[in-house]
Order: C-alpha cells, then structure tokens, then sequence
C-alpha cells in the first residue's frame, strides 16, 4: 500500500498568522484607559507617564488623555547611553 495518496498530497500550505505589530495610535490622538498604543517585541519603546507596558511588550493607556512621543537619554549598566522613545498620555482633554 502506498503511503501517500494518489493525487499527491503537499507538505506545505500551511501559513501562520502575522503578529500586526507597530504604532496603533498616533501623537496628538485621543485615547481612553486600556486602549493599546503600540504592540512591539521587545522595549523599543518605554512606557511613560499614565502608560504601562503588558507582559509582552505592548504599551497601553491607564488614563484617559492624548498620545505623546518624547526621547530621553537612558543609561545602561554598562556604563554607555542610548536615546529611548517614551509614550506618554497627557490629561489634555
């Protein structure tokens, strides 16, 4: 008996869904508490005032208010300094 069919059967077909990472509201957006700001892998962008960062990385609001991008200088423990983008939301409504 054969072990594969006839008509020939394919190992491949099989596809995984993409992860839709990225920017998902803009500076100067309005946003309610819970509403997720950015989905990421890994801390490419820190969480900042009435933000807090997921267990996988995505940055969601605490507070009602509007979307804000800032940069600071961050110290690693090595000693040497990288510019980290914060998101913030501000009370401005």
């Amino acid at each position: 008996m054969s072990k594969t069919k006839a008509s020939g059967t394919t190992k491949l077909g099989r596809d995984s869904q993409p992860q839709y990472l990225g920017v998902k509201l803009y500076a100067g957006e309005k946003v309610k508490a819970g509403n997720i700001i950015i989905r990421q892998r890994g801390a490419k962008f820190l969480a900042g005032k009435n933000v807090r960062m997921g267990k996988d990385d995505t940055i969601y609001a605490i507070k009602e208010g509007v979307v804000e991008f800032t940069t600071t200088r961050k110290k690693k423990f090595d000693g040497s300094q990288r510019i980290a983008k914060v998101v913030n939301v501000e009370d401005k409504i």
